[in-house]
């Protein structure tokens, strides 16, 4: 089988980089539906920002014996959720759309749930949910940008890894917690 040249004609190259250059980094190159990716990007920011909102909660209301190291790691994610939320709306930016950082409509957009909790486990337990939620909507995500969009795509499987640690963060404190508390 015949392998396609890496690059086609450099001079083609240069030319298509001049046409539609208000829409810098997106190329004719560019395989996806880009509307359809910026709204999936924007439902992952605001899963970002709610899971944000929530880890702050939290880390402020813990309360207890075990409560200072549990806020601590609460505390902790809602910072790398922030940052997650910041990749993505530079990415969305990038793609030529607006983040939505509106606070109407902002659960809705979510695919995770901002749930209080109102002990100590029942906090943990709620992260863990929402870890779990993202981590099988980023999946998803993934699968569909493919290689349409290998720069969307990346970005999402670097969020999908600390996603994972934190489930695994938060599966780790309710195992670590003693018998009376998990009641």
């Amino acid at each position: 089988m015949a392998q396609q040249p890496f690059l086609t004609d450099v001079k083609e190259i240069r030319k298509r980089a001049r046409e539609h250059i208000s829409e810098g980094a997106v190329t004719a190159g560019y395989k996806a539906d880009r509307e359809t990716v910026l709204k999936l990007l924007n439902d992952a920011l605001a899963t970002e920002l709610v899971c944000t909102l929530r880890y702050r909660r939290h880390y402020f209301m813990a309360r207890g014996i075990h409560s200072k190291s549990v806020a601590d790691e609460f505390l902790q994610h809602a910072q790398e959720e922030l940052g997650h939320a910041d990749q993505i709306a530079e990415r969305i930016v990038q793609l030529g759309g607006e983040p939505n950082f509106s606070p109407e409509g902002l659960l809705t957009r979510s695919h995770a749930e901002y749930v209080e909790g109102g002990s100590l486990v029942e906090m943990i337990r709620e992260d863990l949910v929402a870890e779990r939620i993202a981590i099988d909507s980023y999946r998803e995500i993934i699968d569909y940008l493919g290689e349409k969009d290998p720069t969307s795509r990346r970005i999402m499987e670097s969020i999908l890894a600390v996603e994972e640690e934190h489930a695994d963060d938060m599966a780790d404190l309710l195992e670590g917690l003693p018998a009376e508390l998990k009641k």
